[in-house]
């Protein structure tokens, strides 16, 4: 499959996503960890259908050592036994997030109660903005069909 667009030989899209980028590096320093993010972009990647971004998170998790079972089931997260409930917690904005024109009031009490039980502020901003960011970059690979499959981990660092 060939790329509608090819967003990595353009310039001036290495100069969008190095901005990008930036936030992303700070969203490292809120104390979430490394698990949490990577079941974050990977569920918002699913629901987006970013073929590229799901390819990308699988493999680099994978490469950070988490388990792939726990991956396969982060789309099922709700049914499976393998997830914290600070994990339960964040996968739950991450889908509300997500999907913020599918709900009438954007993100449920309910959901934003049990992501304050669990983060810090400065984790909490993390998340959100990991959140967006990965929503970001999901719509520029999605938009510009960005091709899944042959992505290799730590291609990008």
């Amino acid at each position: 499959m060939e790329p509608r667009f090819n967003l990595y030989a353009s310039p001036v899209a290495a100069k969008i996503t190095k901005h990008i980028n930036s936030a992303a590096k700070a969203v490292e320093g809120t104390g979430l960890g490394d698990t949490i993010p990577n079941l974050v972009v990977l569920r918002a990647s699913q629901i987006n259908g970013c073929g590229f971004c799901t390819d990308m998170h699988y493999k680099d998790a994978v490469h950070a050592d988490e388990d792939p079972v726990r991956l396969n089931l982060v789309a099922a997260w709700r049914e499976a036994t393998v997830f914290t409930d600070a994990e339960r917690a964040a996968l739950a904005l991450t889908e509300e997030g997500t999907r913020i024109a599918d709900a009438q009031t954007g993100i449920d009490d309910d959901v934003w109660e049990a992501a304050r039980k669990q983060f810090s502020d400065d984790q909490l901003t993390g998340l959100i903005s990991l959140i967006a960011i990965i929503n970001a970059y999901n719509r520029l690979n999605v938009i510009a069909g960005t091709p899944a499959g042959g992505y290799k981990p730590g291609q990008f660092a």
